[in-house]
């Protein structure tokens, strides 16, 4: 089963020291965690991340209780990461554990989801063809042809050459 987004950011304040036994967690400070929480997840998403993260369009809404669906290997990251990211509105310094834990946990994800991969693009036309390619007709250039559609492939897609 799942965590909710509610377990990611009560993991993250008790990372703090703000554990819900000795402070009292108002709601607003909830929601504006969440935005926090949901702000990160979509950044990473972006960055080709994809963890099944349930982000809204509208942080309206966003629900504090909802099951997130990102995999157990994913948690550790969320957590210290977003501890990083909620430190300053709570007037806390974050300890050098909690910042390699943080590290080292988001480097393990980038490389359990696969996305340290190069991206794949199509060669400029600034770059040499080299000592073995053998010219035809009067094409009498030392460099590549000018790309027919330079358009560079995400993380999540390839190139296809026809």
């Amino acid at each position: 089963m799942s965590w909710t987004k509610r377990q990611f950011v009560i993991g993250a304040l008790e990372e703090l020291g703000l554990s819900s036994f000795a402070f009292d967690i108002q709601p607003e400070e909830l929601e504006s965690a969440l935005r926090r929480l949901d702000a990160m997840m979509s950044e990473w998403n972006i960055k080709g991340l994809r963890l099944s993260y349930p982000t809204a369009s509208n942080p309206a809404y966003s629900n504090i209780n909802d099951a997130t669906g990102v995999p157990d290997y994913a948690n550790e990251a969320i957590i210290t990461n977003l501890a990083l990211r909620l430190a300053s509105s709570y007037g806390k310094a974050v300890s050098r554990e909690t910042k390699v834990i943080a590290k080292n946990a988001y480097n393990t994800l980038l490389t359990q989801s696969g996305t340290v991969q190069p991206i794949e693009r199509q060669l400029p036309q600034t770059m040499p063809i080299g000592a073995g390619h053998k010219r035809f007709g009067d094409n009498n250039s030392r460099f590549m042809p000018t790309p027919s559609d330079p358009v560079n492939a995400g993380t999540d897609s390839v190139l296809e050459y026809n």
